[in-house]
């Protein structure tokens, strides 16, 4: 009790009295530091005195301005006093603002390099009161070489008397400081060639007072930082920015917010939801206290700006001020109308689909009947002929820079269950093996399951016409879409300590400024949650479910001493060294009966994390052991894990070696993967692999490669064959379905006869061999298509089909 501390006595009355004096002091100090003039009217912004004014300024004084309600008077009233401190008192406050930035800077040089704009960048900063945005921007651009010019708008003279002396100080001509309402900014007053191009539009043509972008006007870059909250009007200020903003400009902004998921549920344009929603009791006390200096919260302003924009991407995050956390978005967008003619949508359906290319006249008529064409289109075609019909923005994924990743439904059921998490950080097929037996010509058109996207990038190597990578677990496309972004963006060094180490210290800020504009907002909120703590502290393989089994195992040789041994024996030279040094020490402990059925058979564990289907974990204890024998014992004797083994070295060690690792992890793959083009012809599905089948065009595919999906299907019941026939419809003449098994004969090679497949066992694992490097299946298997199946087209998918059993290899 206070007054117990106090040596007073413990009545209340006293206490609240105490607890009234103090706070009274602590105003009239701080009242008397905001108001005491500093020495030469230069105050030291990082001062107590400058916090203390900050204080006063944002939750003691009124901020009514002259009673008229003039939106410029209020805040000059807020504003006048602080202007000076406003920049330091606001660096920790206002979180969000660099990453802003780099976003759009990002943007801004992958368009510059990709030839899409014709001049020098134009940006206009609406609400950039002191200038801050302007000179943050320049450690990621060069402001005077970069933009044709830069206009700072806002009504706050006295934040604009501070940006007007920062430019001066930094001599930068280009950036001009305009004091007025943004609703009323209008770019050809200003820039002479918004004005030639107005006129030049203005010639045979109607357009709107507003219009800046007729043929080629307007900005390439408009930003808005912490401002959108500020203004009461801004329908009408949103309104404004989409004339504003040039056909094929950028636009970002940063600001607080807070919202219930019941606002947004349904909608399939906002680019993701990760983090987005906000409990109710931070709706209530973020709105209510921002509310005291007229910034409003409200969920509209987002919304609006989600409705007359496409998004490109979009995070929600929380900034932690003052051991407090408050909800703020980061957003960048682009003309609403950016890539959504019908021509262009059909363009991209048809390469999701594998269909001949109809022009948008055969698809508005319906007029393409010939033997040809197909009545095939892809779910996110479907949506975004939806979407145009009820004026809504197209999904995030069509406004993408690259469209690798096709637009999927992430908050059905079949895709949230995965909660955000992927089950394989690398993936456990041997890729030399599958190049050796496919033999990948340039026509093919591939479909494999992603798993870690490492296959994926192996036959990317190969230079086939398309690659249609499936899995209905978001995170695992989130995964392939980082190393394809990773390859396209960077260099050697940076994608090898990502890849090849999993990790890198720098993995956020590359994630921001290089990686961002060759990523789908998803897939981009997705790694700047997660990607932090993966690359950054536990390293990439030891993430996911297949993270767990590396860890238990590496937990299991700590605690049994054995770690040194197993250093050893990953860095031997020679087969004979590393035979030794596992016989010597290490194999007594693998092979033990206990570890078997205690660890290796544990389905929490060792077997569910590696993907084991379930019918080949209901093994007794003495399978269990024979199998591990029979798996482990063949790898240790004829394959060399420091140099050609990279698979059970990274299960070891964490990550892979200079020598050990994949093939795509070359300097020679990376100069091939780097390529502008590299991965023109690849399409990352989101979906069970039947329903990607059921919208692919018949007779399309050459190869597809199901790893062990099928083992997870019930013998008794029909997905077998359904999908069988299924891969028979889509399928080439001759075309090829590549499987492994854990079994020297699976049961559904029969079926595959039966619907027109001529199966051959191309690999085949017996006691004391390698099947290839891993050596966990049984068997490998080369179906062939010899034979069409009569009404074919005709039920491949039942509707209401649902396969998710296959998917969680």
């Amino acid at each position: 009790m206070i007054g117990a501390a106090m040596g007073l006595p413990q009545d209340p009355v006293h206490e609240v009295g105490i607890v009234i004096f103090f706070l009274a002091v602590f105003l009239v100090i701080t009242f008397i530091a905001a108001s005491w003039p500093s020495k030469d009217g230069k105050p030291n912004p990082y001062s107590l005195h400058a916090y203390l004014k900050f204080a006063y300024n944002c939750f003691l004084k009124p901020h009514t301005g002259d009673g008229t309600g003039n939106q410029q008077d209020a805040l000059e009233s807020f504003y006048s006093a602080q202007a000076s401190i406003y920049d330091a008192t606001r660096a920790k406050l206002l979180t969000g603002r660099e990453d802003m930035l780099g976003l759009v800077a990002a943007q801004l040089k992958h368009k510059v390099h990709t030839g899409q704009f014709t001049r020098k960048p134009v940006w206009v900063d609406v609400g950039g009161g002191t200038g801050y945005n302007i000179e943050a921007m320049s450690k990621e651009i060069s402001i005077p070489e970069f933009f044709e010019a830069v206009y700072i708008v806002d009504l706050s003279p006295s934040l604009l008397e501070v940006a007007r002396k920062r430019f001066e100080r930094l001599g930068w001509k280009n950036v001009h400081v305009i004091c007025q309402d943004a609703r009323r900014f209008r770019l050809h007053e200003h820039l002479s060639s918004a004005q030639q191009q107005k006129e030049a539009a203005e010639k045979g043509h109607i357009i709107r007072d507003l219009d800046e972008k007729a043929d080629a006007g307007g900005a390439e870059l408009v930003t808005m930082s912490f401002s959108l909250s500020m203004i009461p009007e801004f329908h009408s200020v949103v309104d404004s920015l989409s004339s504003l903003l040039a056909p094929s400009g950028i636009i970002g902004v940063c600001d607080f917010y807070v919202q219930s998921a019941i606002d947004y549920q349904g909608r399939n344009y906002t680019g993701g939801f990760i983090d987005r929603h906000c409990m109710w009791i931070s709706r209530v006390f973020w709105r209510t206290w921002f509310e005291v200096d007229r910034v409003n919260l409200e969920p509209a302003r987002r919304d609006y700006l989600e409705y007359r924009f496409g998004t490109i991407i979009s995070v929600n995050q929380r900034n932690r001020f003052m051991g407090v956390r408050i909800p703020y978005y980061i957003w960048i967008g682009c003309a609403k109308e950016n890539g959504a003619s019908i021509e262009k949508l059909a363009e991209l359906d048809c390469a999701a689909t594998e269909s001949p290319f109809l022009t948008a006249l055969d698809l508005q008529a319906k007029k393409s009947h010939s033997a040809n064409a197909v009545d095939v289109h892809s779910k996110s075609y479907e949506c975004a002929l939806v979407n145009l019909a009820a004026s809504l923005p197209l999904p995030a994924a069509w406004y993408q820079n690259h469209h690798w990743r096709i637009y999927f439904e992430d908050q059905v059921a079949k895709t949230v269950m995965f909660n955000n998490s992927y089950i394989y950080a690398f993936t456990w097929e041997d890729s030399r093996v599958d190049a050796r037996l496919l033999k990948v010509k340039s026509d093919d058109v591939i479909l494999a399951l992603t798993s870690a996207g490492d296959n994926i990038l192996s036959f990317a190597l190969e230079s086939p016409r398309r690659i249609h990578a499936v899995d209905l677990n978001p995170a695992q496309n989130h995964l392939l879409e980082l190393k394809v972004a990773a390859f396209t963006a960077l260099g050697y060094a940076d994608v090898w300590k990502m890849f090849g180490e999993g990790r890198h210290d720098e993995f956020r800020n590359l994630l921001v400024t290089k990686l961002s504009p060759h990523m789908s907002s998803l897939a981009f909120q997705f790694w700047l949650t997660y990607g932090p703590e993966t690359f950054n502290k536990k390293g990439l393989y030891l993430t996911g479910g297949s993270g767990h089994a590396l860890r238990l195992v590496g937990r299991l040789f700590r605690t049994l001493r054995l770690s040194g041994e197993v250093d050893k024996l990953c860095s031997a030279q020679t087969l004979n060294e590393q035979r030794e040094i596992w016989n010597h020490s290490l194999k007594h402990v693998v092979f033990s009966r206990i570890l078997a059925w205690t660890v290796v058979g544990n389905e929490k564990w060792l077997w569910k994390a590696l993907g084991v289907p379930p019918n080949q974990r209901n093994k007794s204890g003495h399978a269990i052991w024979e199998y591990i024998v029979n798996t482990l014992e063949p790898v240790v004797n004829t394959t060399l894990l420091s140099e050609d083994n990279h698979y059970y070295y990274l299960c070891l060690k964490g990550r892979y070696s200079r020598r050990s690792h994949p093939e795509y992890l070359t300097p020679r793959a990376h100069i091939k993967l780097n390529k502008p083009d590299a991965f023109d012809g690849l399409r990352i599905h989101t979906d069970e692999i039947n329903e990607v089948i059921a919208r692919i065009s018949p007779g399309t595919l050459t190869i597809a490669v199901v790893m062990d999906s099928m083992d997870w299907f019930d013998p008794a019941g029909p997905e077998a064959a359904t999908q069988i026939r299924a891969l028979n419809r889509v399928l080439k003449n001759k075309g090829r379905v590549m499987l492994r098994s854990s079994g020297l004969s699976p049961w559904y090679i029969e079926t595959f006869e039966e619907l027109g497949f001529r199966c051959d066992r191309v690999g085949m694992r017996m006691p004391g061999t390698c099947i290839d490097r891993v050596n966990m299946y049984a068997s490998t298997w080369i179906c062939t298509k010899v034979s069409g199946l009569e009404g074919q087209r005709k039920g491949a998918v039942p509707p209401g089909y649902s396969t998710l059993e296959q998917l969680k290899i």
